[in-house]
């Protein structure tokens, strides 16, 4: 009876250990279509832009020779810098826009709105505008924000301003309120859904502490809805940060920014540059989205 007992307790790792290895190449083939979509759709064209931004340009071609001018010259222009400048700059501004719009939209419709169906129906709202073209919802925005458009004529109306403002279209000004307009949806979506699972029973037990609705929002709201702000400012900024289409058709070509350049410079045939441009913005948009990675265990809230 010893002798069996001993002899079963050996075979216990051995099969434990086989069944790891058999649970281990499952998940190897699970994650196989994936991963090689991802390195034949993603890591390779990043690789292969990497490659050509060293290659020599040409005045209307480019050569597989090796050197760093694409990059010296990038660098080394004021007006590509500050054209890096401007997108980075758009971009926070947007960012914090997206922000301040989205969240008291997502409070609304995640927290106090209880009706799912109804939730559903104001979500389902705030995604029709995508039901159009792209171009067609950026330039509304031109007889909107223009000399004789809507908000001047009810800014007048209202005894606010006494001439129309020129500084609503065209300028960076009507860029950042196109880009929130159109990703402000980005921002609502996760924050939403991030409030929407908070347990009401946790708010009714801190009320009956006696905590006040700021504290409230600050201790409870707040953090829980933490993870849905990271998830729409990533949103948010990997779309921002490579915009070219909102600046072109609501600043009249007077907001430089990388994405514009990149059109510019891939009409132009200049395409060593333009993908060092592409490479630019990948970093950043790298660094972007590490960085707010870090604020939230997405995997652990989610």
């Amino acid at each position: 009876m010893t002798m069996t007992n001993t002899a079963a307790a050996a075979e216990l790792p051995a099969a434990k250990s086989t069944a790891r290895r058999k649970s281990n190449r499952t998940a190897y083939w699970l994650i196989a279509p994936g991963a090689l979509w991802m390195l034949l759709f993603l890591v390779l064209p990043i690789a292969m832009i990497l490659y050509v931004s060293f290659w020599t340009q040409t005045t209307f071609a480019i050569q597989p020779i090796l050197t760093t001018k694409s990059w010296t010259t990038f660098f080394s222009s004021d007006t590509y810098l500050s054209a890096l400048w401007t997108t980075v700059r758009i971009w926070l501004t947007v960012l914090f826009a997206t922000i301040l719009v989205g969240y008291p939209a997502g409070l609304f419709v995640g927290l106090f709105v209880k009706n799912k169906t109804l939730q559903t129906v104001l979500l389902t709202l705030c995604v029709i505008p995508f039901w159009t073209s792209f171009l067609i919802r950026v330039l509304a925005w031109r007889p909107m924000l223009g000399k004789e458009g809507a908000i001047n004529i009810v800014l007048q109306w209202l005894g606010i301003t006494s001439a129309p403002i020129d500084a609503l279209l065209f300028s960076e000004l009507s860029v950042v309120i196109g880009m929130t307009q159109i990703y402000c949806v980005f921002m609502v979506g996760p924050i939403a859904f991030m409030l929407g699972r908070i347990d009401p029973n946790i708010i009714e037990a801190a009320r009956d502490l006696g905590a006040g609705f700021g504290r409230i929002f600050r201790t409870i709201i707040l953090p829980l809805s933490l993870p849905g702000v990271v998830v729409g400012s990533i949103f948010v900024s990997v779309m921002v940060l490579g915009e070219f289409a909102t600046s072109a058709a609501l600043s009249g070509r007077k907001v430089n920014l990388l994405g514009n350049i990149i059109v510019t410079q891939v009409g132009s045939l200049k395409w060593a540059f333009a993908s060092v441009i592409g490479v630019v913005l990948t970093l950043i948009i790298g660094v972007v989205v590490a960085g707010l990675l870090r604020v939230v265990n997405l995997r652990k809230e989610l």
